[in-house]
């Protein structure tokens, strides 16, 4: 499973999962850190999620 956060260009912001995941429900959070720890603006962000061939890219927003 790959969990990728992207800011409105296409930029790829933060990895939150890429690693092997058991079938069924799971639950991530995601603190509105890049992958160096720092904090970015609030906005429009979307999340793509791959698992095996399945693969959707999903907007959202970002409030601080």
């Amino acid at each position: 499973v790959e969990l990728v956060i992207y800011n409105i260009l296409g930029q790829k912001v933060r990895t939150l999962v890429n690693q092997p995941l058991e079938p069924g429900e799971h639950s991530i959070v995601w603190n509105g850190t890049d992958n160096k720890g720092r904090s970015v603006a609030s906005g429009i962000y979307f999340y793509r999620m791959k698992a095996g061939n399945y693969s959707e890219t999903k907007k959202m927003v970002l409030k601080k």
